[in-house]
C-alpha cells in the first residue's frame, strides 16, 4: 500500500469525512486544515505529497493559498469548487494549480486523480541509480535557458525559475523534442493523460504560463512557438 502523504484543506467536515474515508482505505497518510493559514502551516512542517485545496475558505482562499505554496513547492495542488466557472478554472491552472475536482465528486474519480498525479509526480523527481553517468542527458540548455530535470530546476540567465509541476513536465516534454510540432491532444495526452477530462483550453494556458515566465517578449516568443493550425514546438538547438 502506499505511503504518501496527503494535506487535505477544506472547511466543510462532510466533505473532509468523505476524502477521508476513500484515501485512508487506499493507504495514504493524510494532514487537515480547516482555513488557508493552517494550511500554509501544516504544508510547511510535514510537506506532503499532494494538497488536495478547497478553493472557498474562511480566511484566505484556495487561490492565495496556492500562490503563497508555489513560492517554495512543486507538488501537485488539486483545487475543490462547487463552481465551474471559466474563469476560475484558468485562474487555478495559471498560479500553479494541477487540475480541478468539482463538486458533488465521485470519490473514486478523486482516487484515480490522486493516484495518476502522485505517479507523474515519481516519474518526475525520481532520480536515475548512476546519476554521475547521465548527468548530462539530465541537463537541457538553449543558450541562457537551462533545465536540470533531476533538481526540477529550471534557470533563465542565472535565475531560477518558480514552476509548477505540470509547467515544468510541459517545458520538458517540448525542449527534450525541438522543433517538432505537437497538437494540443498529443500535448494533453502526454502531460495530463487521464487525469483531466479533455479540456485542452489547459494547454494553452500552461502555454501562456510558460512563455511568461522563460521569454524575453511572451507576445514574440523565441522558444515555445505557435505553428498555426497544428499545436507547438520547441524552438532551439542545445
Amino acid at each position: 500500500m502506499t505511503k504518501e502523504t496527503i494535506l487535505l484543506v477544506d472547511d466543510d467536515q462532510d466533505i473532509q469525512n468523505l476524502q477521508r474515508l476513500y484515501l485512508q482505505k487506499e493507504g495514504f497518510r493524510l494532514h487537515f486544515a480547516n482555513s488557508g493559514k493552517e494550511a500554509l502551516k501544516i504544508a510547511a512542517e510535514q510537506q506532503p505529497g499532494l494538497i488536495i485545496l478547497d478553493v472557498n475558505l474562511p480566511d484566505l482562499d484556495g487561490f492565495e493559498v496556492c500562490q503563497s505554496l508555489r513560492q517554495y513547492t512543486k507538488v501537485p495542488i488539486l483545487f475543490v469548487t462547487g463552481r465551474s466557472d471559466d474563469v476560475d478554472t484558468i485562474l487555478g491552472h495559471r498560479i500553479g494549480g494541477d487540475d480541478y475536482i468539482y463538486k458533488p465528486f465521485n470519490p473514486s474519480v478523486l482516487v484515480a486523480k490522486v493516484k495518476a498525479h502522485l505517479r507523474r509526480y515519481r516519474e518526475l523527481t525520481s532520480v536515475p541509480k548512476d546519476s554521475s553517468v547521465q548527468e548530462l542527458q539530465h541537463v537541457l540548455m538553449f543558450g541562457d535557458l537551462i533545465i536540470e530535470k533531476e533538481q526540477c530546476t529550471v534557470k533563465k540567465g542565472g535565475k531560477e525559475i518558480t514552476l509548477s509541476t505540470k509547467e515544468f513536465l510541459l517545458l520538458c516534454f517540448l525542449a527534450e523534442n525541438p522543433n517538432r510540432v505537437f497538437s494540443l491532444e498529443r500535448i494533453f495526452d502526454k502531460i495530463w493523460g487521464e487525469e483531466s477530462l479533455g479540456d485542452y483550453r489547459t494547454v494553452m494556458v500552461h502555454i501562456s504560463n510558460l512563455r511568461k515566465k522563460i521569454e524575453k517578449d511572451p507576445s514574440k516568443p523565441e522558444f515555445i512557438l505557435t505553428v498555426r493550425g497544428l499545436g507547438y514546438k520547441f524552438s532551439g538547438d542545445q
